[in-house]
């Protein structure tokens, strides 16, 4: 992208830069804790990524979760809209960090009680970003009629946004299996790799929609997409 020296282009520039790297820490997340806990660790396959709170990847996870947050709440998008979502992402996000999922075999109340408000976090986080991919990055501008590219975006932001909830969908079934059932599945670590899929999803939509790629010729200075 050729960056002029107005206001509007800086501006423009770091949004989609803010977008593109949103998206690489949402592609990255699964992969780093995931290889990190199997290289340096030794440490298989978590029952969901969450688990990985509980791995020598803590730190990592912890960080990555809080970065990601401070990235949604730096982003400013086209209306008020946006940024409340962005805001409300934030604080799931730094929830899903600091309240972590209840190690397998817990028993303690507060322990429980902490890894439900983990999965409340972590719902609220997803609706967010679902929201973000369904509704906020497919709008366009009303004046004027979408670039060709704009459209194959919009269809990519579809595609991710429904992953995201088929995922969830999903893994609500998987809990809401009979325990003989479950246990038979369990070894195949299904939420793990439900989670990572939608967390990539999650990852694609934000990656699109800083234009890393199907990037519009023309400058997206009044691009809403």
């Amino acid at each position: 992208m050729k960056i002029t020296k107005t206001g509007t282009d800086h501006l423009v520039f770091s949004y989609l830069e803010l977008r593109r790297a949103i998206g690489i820490l949402g592609i990255a997340l699964p992969f780093i804790i995931s290889l990190g806990a199997l290289i340096i660790f030794r440490t298989g396959i978590q029952r969901s990524i969450s688990s990985y709170y509980h791995t020598g990847m803590r730190d990592v996870f912890v960080g990555i979760l809080c970065v990601i947050g401070f990235f949604l709440l730096s982003y400013k998008g086209w209306d008020l809209r946006d940024d409340i979502a962005g805001d409300l992402a934030c604080a799931f996000a730094v929830g899903l960090a600091f309240f972590p999922t209840a190690p397998d075999g817990a028993l303690a109340r507060d322990v429980i009680f902490i890894g439900r408000v983990h999965l409340f976090f972590a719902t609220l986080f997803f609706a967010a970003l679902i929201y973000f991919s369904l509704v906020l990055f497919t709008k366009t501008d009303p004046a004027k009629p979408p670039a060709q590219k704009k459209l194959i975006r919009n269809n990519v932001y579809r595609i991710c946004g429904f992953t995201m909830i088929f995922c969830i969908v999903l893994i609500a079934a998987y809990y809401a299996l009979p325990d003989s059932l479950q246990y038979r599945i369990k070894p195949i670590h299904p939420i793990f790799w439900l989670e990572s899929c939608a967390i990539i999803a999650f990852g694609i939509s934000w990656f699109v929609k800083g234009q890393a790629i199907l990037k519009d010729e023309k400058s997206a200075e009044h691009e809403k997409g």
